[in-house]
């Protein structure tokens, strides 16, 4: 697992205006109906990452302006809740990212955003301008490296346990992180049940 030093990565330095995949109408990258963008690369290389294939910034295909209209199009169907940014690390693709959520936030300003990172929240704070631009754009944040040690099947929409799921508006409000208000982690496991035990 790579610790970068605050401002040491550069979204325009690596990022390569790549993405892995388009996944619209899913259930599974935050809350209610989503449209998931992944994108290319990913410095932080964390142990046991299930999406190793993201990592390098040369990987899938580019982003093209009709992918955006094809995400602007399902975002705006009625049952979609959001848009989700995941990767690879959304923050080091700034230059593609930035200015899809502000169209976003200009066109479809009900629709709700969700990021995920390897940056915690205390090191976002200390990154660049573009990093901080796209924070101040986006509703909800699931923030830090994924930890193997501490990985946890039970967490709602995140791997391990030192993982946090922040109001990003609550939090830059406030001045300290506000966790979202419908965390609701499973809090115990199932006792399997072999077939045995059904007959």
């Amino acid at each position: 697992m790579n610790n970068p030093k605050p401002q040491e990565w550069k979204s325009e330095e690596v990022s390569q205006g790549r993405i892995i995949d388009y996944k619209a109408f899913n259930f599974v990258d935050g809350e209610g109906v989503r449209n998931s963008l992944y994108v290319a690369g990913c410095l932080f290389h964390c142990e046991g990452c299930y999406n190793q294939a993201t990592w390098s910034f040369g990987a899938g295909v580019p982003y093209t302006q009709e992918l955006e209209e094809q995400i602007m199009a399902d975002l705006a169907q009625p049952y979609v809740q959001g848009l989700t940014l995941l990767g690879g690390e959304p923050f080091l693709n700034t230059g593609i990212l930035l200015p899809l959520v502000k169209r976003i936030r200009k066109e479809l300003p009900d629709k709700d955003i969700w990021s995920w990172t390897g940056y915690t929240w205390e090191e976002m704070l200390q990154e660049t301008p573009d990093k901080l631009e796209l924070l101040s754009l986006i509703d909800i944040l699931v923030d830090g490296r994924f930890d193997l040690s501490k990985k946890n099947v039970m967490l709602q929409f995140r791997g391990s346990s030192n993982q946090r799921i922040i109001d990003v508006q609550k939090s830059l409000a406030s001045g300290q992180v506000v966790i979202w208000d419908k965390l609701n982690d499973g809090d115990h496991a199932y006792e399997q049940v072999s077939r045995d035990k059904l007959i």
